[in-house]
């Protein structure tokens, strides 16, 4: 599942869970478990809410973090 920082128009950015990146021809993001960069819950929705939905004219843009599974790659070098 993508991680996502999501940048909302005059907020600060959101980062949340991706069930699958979004398409070109899409008009809304849904975002699970969203909360601040710190970890800390986002100020405008409830403490118990899992899942929102934002139309794209709300949205600057939106960056793919690297997932856990990318990080743990390893790469063999010969020296």
């Amino acid at each position: 599942m993508p991680l996502a920082l999501v940048h909302v128009k005059n907020e600060d950015p959101i980062v949340a869970e991706l069930d699958e990146l979004p398409s070109a021809t899409d008009n809304l993001i849904i975002l699970k478990n969203p909360r601040r960069r710190d970890g800390k819950d986002i100020h405008y929705l409830d403490n118990q809410v899992t899942l929102v939905i934002f139309p794209y004219e709300r949205i600057n843009f939106v960056e793919i973090l690297p997932g856990a599974e990318e990080e743990e790659i390893i790469s063999f070098v010969r020296e």
